[in-house]
């Protein structure tokens, strides 16, 4: 029997495609992605309050498949539409809430600190991703020649701005303070590896911050990503990502959260930095560095494992 078919439904973000894309590698299906593009007024208004029809999105689909995994608010009507006038039986699973009723769909993933119930829905600790430690370990080495081998490695993972945290210079100038006094007390060199989001000013801003003996990575480079996790000794991300965040706790290694004041109230991420210092996972950023241990958290192993016992 061949491997099951999957179709992919995604507004285009990166945290989006990586939680839909990771979860279809999972569940070893053979995918392809479709960026989801509706009709212009219908881009106004939330799914609860859309009917399902097609006059509603863009997209044109004839290729067969047998699973839909969505994620994000367009995406919603998209895969109710499609999987209720398909010929085929199909399953259909949405990552993170639907906002509309839970029926509509075969299974819902969402975070824990989402706090959503229902019998189809499956409880993530933090997000689900696309990242996987066979992965990590296979890009370990590609940035090894531009680093020192005399000194620990501390990564450092940028976000970008949201309607919740202000990348502005101040804000990034503290992070880049605590990191700089670390790198003196213990001898560390500074991998920084930006994001689809994080502007260009503040890679310039860590350019002239740091010195020549740290790595700035001016440019999205998964490569790049994969191995400064493979090689970092201690691990800090902006609190602004908590896909990042998640990805980062695959490697069991000291994760670091840098926090930015937030500019409105950020309650679901605090929930989720709550879960995840329970966990022993994460510790806040602050002025002293240390090591320790905890197992790591690969959600969308797991995940996969419980649906495809389901599917």
């Amino acid at each position: 029997m061949g491997k099951l078919k999957g179709l992919l439904l995604t507004e285009g973000l990166h945290g989006m495609i990586s939680q839909v894309e990771g979860l279809a590698k999972a569940l070893d299906l053979n995918y392809f992605h479709e960026k989801v593009e509706l009709n212009s007024f219908w881009k106004l208004i939330p799914p609860k309050l859309t009917p399902v029809k097609k006059f509603v999105f863009k997209n044109n689909i004839n290729r067969d498949f047998d699973i839909i995994i969505s994620c994000g608010r367009k995406s919603v009507i998209p895969s109710i539409f499609l999987k209720k006038n398909n010929s085929k039986k199909i399953k259909n699973i949405h990552v993170q809430d639907p906002k509309v009723n839970f029926k509509n769909f075969d299974y819902i993933i969402s975070p824990e600190h989402d706090d959503l119930k229902a019998d189809n829905v499956i409880s993530s600790k933090g997000a689900i991703h696309y990242l996987t430690s066979e992965e990590i370990n296979k890009k370990k080495n590609y940035l090894l020649e531009k680093i020192s081998k005399e000194k620990k490695i501390i990564t450092l993972i940028l976000g970008g701005p949201t309607k919740y945290y202000a990348y502005s210079n101040q804000n990034l100038l503290n992070i880049f303070s605590k990191i700089s006094k670390q790198v003196l007390n213990n001898n560390l060199q500074v991998i920084v590896i930006p994001s689809n989001r994080t502007p260009s000013r503040t890679i310039d801003l860590a350019k002239k911050f740091f010195t020549k003996e740290h790595l700035i990575i001016d440019k999205v480079d998964k490569d790049a990503y994969l191995s400064s996790l493979g090689i970092a000794d201690y691990i800090i991300v902006t609190c602004d990502s908590s896909s990042m965040i998640s990805e980062a706790a695959l490697t069991g290694k000291p994760l670091y959260v840098a926090m930015i004041p937030p500019s409105k109230k950020d309650t679901r991420f605090q929930k989720f930095r709550k879960l995840f210092e329970r966990m022993n996972v994460i510790r806040e950023f602050d002025d002293k560095l240390e090591f320790w241990e905890y197992e790591k958290l690969d959600e969308t192993k797991r995940i996969a494992y419980e649906l495809k016992k389901k599917l």
